[in-house]
């Protein structure tokens, strides 16, 4: 019991920590912001911050990113890498969130496009996890080392996640409620796999208006 309660003070302490500096980088600049700062924000010490978020920069990119690796690597026997990462975002898409974390996750975007050190940031840990999921696709294929093809399906899918989550994105900025953005997104997911698992004649399925269009 008292681990417990441990563990959710433990968790609303990094709750605070985050909705603070968020706040205070959304308000004023994440440059103009100290990592003092945001502590005395958050009514906690210095050290104690960094316990939770070892920079400044960390506390930005929390949660930032997605293990697609993982979702190929634990996979269960006999589905393909490809329903594999098909059924993962299917779930990321269908997590209940609230108009609450809209705001957050607005916040957090208006806070990294600002800032070149952070948009670096975020492409760096792009292409690791592209090169984490080439590496899982090559696993899966029984390849070792270098596998263009492996690599190239990595590109692909981290291209396709980057544009669903950019059409998410711009759907909250336009005044979406969160729960829209998320039904269309689940959407989103499914064509975009279809077009991934098919190629580009999949996209007659979904949109047949556009058939013999230049």
């Amino acid at each position: 019991m008292m681990a417990g309660l441990r563990e959710r003070k433990k968790a609303e302490t990094r709750r605070r920590i985050g909705e603070t500096a968020l706040r205070l980088f959304d308000a004023r600049g994440y440059d103009a912001v100290t990592v003092n700062e945001i502590a005395e924000a958050a009514g906690v010490a210095k050290v104690t911050l960094f316990s939770y978020f070892p920079s400044k920069e960390a506390i930005v990119l929390d949660g930032v990113g997605d293990d697609l690796a993982g979702a190929v690597e634990r996979r269960r026997a006999g589905r393909t890498p490809l329903a594999a990462l098909r059924a993962h975002l299917r779930e990321v898409a269908a997590r209940p969130t609230g108009e609450a974390d809209a705001g957050e996750l607005m916040a957090r975007v208006r806070i990294i496009t600002s800032s070149p050190a952070l948009l670096a940031a975020v492409e760096q840990a792009n292409a690791a996890e592209r090169h984490r999921l080439a590496a899982a696709l090559a696993a899966a294929r029984g390849r070792d080392g270098d596998d263009l093809v492996a690599r190239l399906m990595a590109a692909q899918v981290t291209a396709v996640v980057g544009a669903l989550q950019e059409a998410f994105f711009l759907r909250l900025a336009s005044g979406a409620p969160m729960e829209e953005a998320g039904r269309r997104l689940t959407a989103d997911v499914e064509t975009a796999f279809d077009l991934l698992e098919h190629g580009l004649a999949a996209a007659d399925r979904h949109h047949p208006a556009d058939r013999g269009q230049p």
